[in-house]
């Protein structure tokens, strides 16, 4: 279990990750040492998992981000797994849910342009012979950036 200090330095690593011992000890009122000793312990116990940077996606040429619900034809274990290698195997899709309701799986994806888009639906997505219907919302705006976790 965590307290109320482990969730706050969650916090502030969910905010910055680079954020030093020193500063986090400054920020939850312990020393530089037993803030690292406890980022360290929340690492090992599994709770904080990695860190990455934030990209600027239109600095990378990325200017359309979309939601790709997909729905299958086949529900079997050999399809679903199929499919799950072929979704690791696009670096547009950034992320990917199973879901209950009529789409089997919600993709998250990143294209540099909508021809690249309908490359991946109309190319690779479609052609699976498990995946039955296709159905893509292109994100107008993002009202609220990717957050960490309500801790």
């Amino acid at each position: 279990m965590i307290d109320a200090t482990d969730r706050r330095l969650v916090a502030l690593l969910q905010g910055d990750a680079t954020l030093t011992a020193q500063t986090l000890g400054e920020r939850l009122n312990l020393s530089p040492s037993q803030a690292a000793r406890r980022r360290q312990r929340l690492e090992t116990e599994g709770y904080v998992t990695g860190y990455r940077a934030t990209v600027d996606p239109g600095r990378v040429g990325l200017t359309v981000q979309a939601f790709v619900q997909v729905q299958m034809a086949a529900h079997s274990p050999e399809a679903a797994q199929g499919f799950a290698r072929l979704v690791a195997a696009q670096p547009e899709v950034v992320a990917v849910w199973t879901l209950t309701g009529e789409a089997d799986y919600l993709l998250r994806v990143w294209c540099a342009d909508l021809p690249a888009l309908n490359r991946l639906v109309h190319h690779a997505l479609l052609p699976h012979p498990a995946v039955a219907r296709v159905q893509s919302q292109i994100v107008m705006d993002q009202l609220k950036p990717d957050a960490g976790l309500p801790v």
